[in-house]
């Protein structure tokens, strides 16, 4: 069979990106089958809006799920999960106590692959990580079970380069918009729909303590008044489209909020969407264990006319 050329193939495109935050407590609230402990609920708030993007995305038409965690944090490169099934028993290191989730979840290495060899192409240093041993992060787990509980849809999954940490945020942020710009490219020549996920919170001052009962929802509230403003401060440039502005300020808000966007996944989602000026639909916004955390969807698929 002849294959046909690039130019002749049906576009892919980029039909949604969400902000999709990865606490276990969420999966531990809810009780699947997958995890071992079991809870009384707790953050409806976040769960309620995780059902408003489920439903979002159900009525979209999509292949595959990209996501990027800042739990499988790489200090050489950017990595990408590269063998096409996964599974085993994820504890979290931190709250074993919430989840031990038994995973099963397949990978499009194919368009993984794509997406490594344009950044190598680009210049970034990258990696596919085939070693079949490799424990998948509770962060991709998380995001992956809030997104689609059914594991029906095969995901890629790309760690966190952590140049934050090494170099700074401006370095990060100039790598996380290379690397988004080739995500894009990738799935546009692929031919599929993808929807994109960047698994992070927003602002991330941990509380130092866990109640008795975990699900406690007295005990639970932003760490400080500073914190909040920050959240409200993202959240309203992305109901208004001002992504750029997120951007402008990515440095300020990563070191002030103690922000997960240090991990690069907001800035590689908004690179991914071309910096988008239409508003996201925020799904639902809550704290868990003083953390801010938002569900956010930017609907390409009604605002980007190469769209198909």
């Amino acid at each position: 069979m002849t294959e046909l050329p690039p130019t002749l193939m049906a576009k892919g495109s980029i039909v949604a990106g969400c902000l999709a935050p990865h606490p276990p407590h969420l999966v531990y609230a809810e009780n699947p089958p997958q995890n071992e402990p079991t809870s009384e609920g707790g953050w409806e708030q976040l769960r309620w809006g995780y059902e408003r993007l489920r439903e979002s995305l159900s009525k979209i038409d999509h292949d595959v799920l990209v996501l990027l965690s800042p739990h499988w944090q790489t200090y050489v490169g950017t990595h990408f999960l590269g063998i096409p099934h996964f599974e085993g028993l994820s504890v979290d290191p931190v709250f074993p106590n919430l989840f031990r989730y038994t995973y099963d979840m397949n990978i499009d290495v194919e368009l993984s692959q794509a997406i490594h060899d344009k950044a190598k192409g680009s210049g970034l240093a990258v990696k596919m990580m085939e070693n079949p041993d490799f424990r998948v992060d509770y962060g991709t787990i998380t995001t992956g079970h809030m997104v689609n509980p059914a594991f029906d849809k095969p995901l890629v999954v790309i760690s966190s380069n952590r140049s934050t940490h090494y170099y700074s945020v401006e370095v990060m942020q100039e790598m996380m918009m290379e690397l988004g710009r080739v995500t894009r490219e990738a799935i546009e020549e692929s031919g599929k729909k993808a929807v994109i996920l960047a698994s992070n919170s927003l602002s991330h001052r941990h509380f130092t303590t866990e109640s008795e009962v975990p699900e406690d929802m007295s005990k639970e509230h932003i760490a400080s008044h500073a914190m909040h403003l920050w959240d409200m401060r993202i959240i309203d440039y992305m109901r208004t489209g001002q992504a750029q502005r997120i951007l402008d300020e990515m440095p300020e808000f990563t070191e002030q909020a103690i922000a997960e966007s240090d991990g690069g996944g907001l800035t590689w989602l908004l690179s991914t969407l071309k910096v988008p000026d239409y508003p996201a639909i925020l799904h639902g916004y809550g704290t868990i264990i003083g953390t801010g955390n938002a569900i956010v969807e930017w609907p390409c698929y009604a605002n980007e006319g190469d769209v198909q």
